[in-house]
């Protein structure tokens, strides 16, 4: 399949990203992801390697649209955890102090 990435054509294969990342260790996941095999690498990671370009030289969104179309599994941003229960400023000022306000 030929895809555009940093402004460059390239001819990608499923296949040829299966051999490419064969032997590639994993660098940890803090953002978008690709599943490749059993393995899930950063998006970043992929595009380095299969187009063999700096990382600032693509965008992740190119990547991932490059990993879609070829048949691989894609994760977007990993959610993030529920916001804390605010604290009233009487509950604040108390937890500072290590002590339980009762209200």
């Amino acid at each position: 399949m030929r895809c555009v990435i940093a402004r460059f054509p390239f001819d990608l294969t499923k296949s040829g990203v299966l051999e490419t990342m064969k032997g590639v260790k994993p660098e940890p996941v803090t953002g978008e992801s690709v599943t490749i095999g059993r393995r899930t690498y950063p998006v970043k990671q992929v595009g380095q390697a299969v187009t063999r370009q700096d990382r600032r030289d693509f965008s992740a969104g190119e990547v991932l649209r490059a990993m879609t179309q070829l048949g691989f599994t894609c994760h977007g941003l990993p959610r993030a955890d529920a916001p804390a229960r605010r604290l009233s400023p009487l509950q604040q000022a108390s937890a500072m102090l290590g002590v339980a306000a009762t209200v």
